[in-house]
């Protein structure tokens, strides 16, 4: 499940040129007529600084901290800095807006050194007290600046619900000094801080722009936020003051919104945009072979799963639930759908990730035996009413087309008596009401992890603690609970991992979800894009991005 622009100097019209026998494109789509005859050509180009990014789906809002939707948090990621970073490419933490910290000997507290000199977009300056405004807005329910509307869910997923934090105090000791508090040890505490979401905001900017700060981002990262046109496109510009040295090289990005997978793609091999997520698996072979092109592969890390309403009858019964998981061919649909870009997923986190139980094994695609599990479960003859399935109207990494992945799952139902009608409401809506958890009987999501923890998966999406904001299924147990939060406490990986299997293995058991597919995001760019490097985590940095 899974992020604004800013203020530069913009030389677009003339950034590029290309010396055709017609006429060339700039980033506008507007033509620049060629050089009238008889006169001599350009000595030498200039390097493209406009990047144009293809994705499926728009943003649902720019404030990073009240969003859960991979859209918004791969803006906020370009639009704000936080404490903590991860190595580009990978999961390690680095410094980010913190130079450095210190650990107690009880894991209670922590004190961070942070950058000096550092400002935000609208002047201001980043310092301790807005690191603590920050996080105070998103500790408090009764806070002023937590907006009709707005929740912040990954505050409560990470740091556990009003009535457990783990933190307990923020202060700051001096203009660059933080320390935290914490009633609770957590051992990922600093991968979680790492995270978008805990992008540090203009204080001065959400007490003026107030609710309108959710459309009008102000951080302190690589680019600006310019202009958002709803389903359409989001502008950025390069932040000319930005602290990190000779970053970002690109005056300016343009994020576009394209929902067909094939539309995207032609508007890559068009030159209408530059680099594009979500390549349809169809087209890879194309891709591969056209030499103006590159792939580009994101490390896998994620998982795409169908989840149960468990406020729904007979979806709170586990027969039924483990019957349905019986009735989903996976294989298919990676042969169908993936085009071998995916593997059929087991448990609720990837086997790349430490902690992953390799002795479970998956529910096999059996109709018959489906079918005896709804017997048992008082169905003999299947579902007597229809099941609503919502499908996801944009593709994601782990799903490139998740309605016609739908179709087809629905034709399997339909063979063991359970008659499915799909629902595709826009993205936003969608997201709404799966959280809400009274339209839905049945659901599509899925998630890529966002700091390289265990507790990220487990904690974050199946724990009685992350309803509704990302526990959409409404599960709850309390056996799980216990062994995910001791897990939590724990600072032995070995002892943690051993924590997490015995998680899988009642997660299993239980059903709450089919887990569907963990795929190898494909993404494609021109040739001559460098310097962008995916991430694993799904919000890359467009800092370090450049063309040849």
């Amino acid at each position: 499940m899974r992020k604004k622009w800013m203020t530069g100097v913009l030389t677009m019209a003339l950034s590029t040129v290309l010396v055709l026998s017609g006429c060339s494109s700039n980033e506008s789509g507007e033509t620049t007529p060629a050089p009238a005859e008889g006169t001599d050509p350009p000595t030498e180009t200039v390097a493209q600084d406009t990047m144009i990014m293809g994705r499926g789906g728009d943003s649902v809002a720019l404030d990073p901290a009240i969003v859960t939707d991979g859209e918004s948090l791969k803006i906020g990621h370009q639009v704000f800095d936080s404490l903590l970073d991860y190595k580009e490419g990978g999961t390690e933490v680095i410094p980010g807006l913190a130079e450095s910290w210190e650990i107690s000997a009880d894991g209670l507290k922590y004190v961070f050194r942070l950058k000096s000199g550092v400002k935000f977009h609208d002047g201001t300056d980043f310092n301790a007290e807005a690191v603590v405004f920050n996080f105070n807005r998103w500790g408090d329910p009764a806070s002023e600046y937590k907006f009709e509307g707005d929740s912040f869910d990954y505050y409560d997923s990470m740091f556990g619900p009003e009535d457990g934090r783990v933190i307990k105090e923020v202060k700051a000791t001096d203009e660059t000094t933080v320390e935290f508090t914490l009633n609770q040890p957590q051992a990922p505490f600093l991968q979680n801080i790492a995270m978008t979401p805990f992008g540090i905001a203009s204080p001065t900017a959400i007490q003026e722009k107030k609710e309108n700060f959710k459309s009008e981002p102000v951080g302190t990262g690589p680019f600006v936020f310019k202009e958002w046109k709803r389903n359409d496109s989001i502008t950025l510009e390069k932040n000319a003051n930005y602290w990190k040295e000779g970053l970002p090289k690109l005056n300016k990005v343009i994020v576009r919104s394209i929902p067909d997978n094939t539309a995207r793609f032609n508007a890559l091999q068009n030159g209408e945009i530059d680099v594009m997520e979500d390549l349809n698996p169809d087209d890879l072979s194309i891709l591969e072979g056209n030499s103006e092109l590159q792939k580009i592969e994101r490390p896998p890390f994620n998982v795409a799963y169908i989840g149960f309403n468990f406020k729904k009858k007979p979806f709170d019964n586990v027969k039924v639930r483990q019957a349905l998981n019986h009735a989903v061919n996976k294989q298919a649909l990676i042969d169908a759908f993936f085009a071998g870009q995916a593997e059929p997923a087991v448990n609720p986190m990837p086997p790349t990730l430490w902690g992953y139980n390799d002795t479970i094994e998956d529910y096999p695609y059996d109709l018959e035996k489906a079918k005896a599990l709804l017997a048992e479960a008082g169905f003999p003859d299947g579902l007597p009413d229809p099941v609503t399935f919502y499908a996801m109207p944009v593709s994601r990494p782990y799903m490139p087309d998740g309605k016609k992945v739908a179709e087809a799952i629905q034709a399997d139902f339909e063979k063991i008596g359970v008659t499915v009608t799909i629902e595709s409401p826009e993205w936003a809506t969608y997201l709404e009401d799966t959280k809400a958890g009274e339209k839905d009987d049945i659901y599509m999501l899925g998630w890529t992890g966002d700091n390289g923890d265990p507790d990220n998966f487990l904690y974050t999406l199946l724990d009685k603690d992350a309803i509704p904001s990302n526990n959409r299924s409404y599960y709850v147990n309390e056996e799980l609970h216990v062994l995910l939060t001791d897990a939590q406490k724990e600072t032995d990986q070995e002892k943690r991992a051993e924590l997490y299997k015995q998680a899988q293995a009642i997660i299993k058991e239980d059903a709450p979800w089919i887990p569907l597919v963990h795929t190898t995001p494909i993404m494609a760019g021109k040739a001559n894009l460098k310097g962008f490097v995916p991430s694993p985590l799904g919000t890359e940095s467009y800092a370090g991005a450049y063309f040849e």
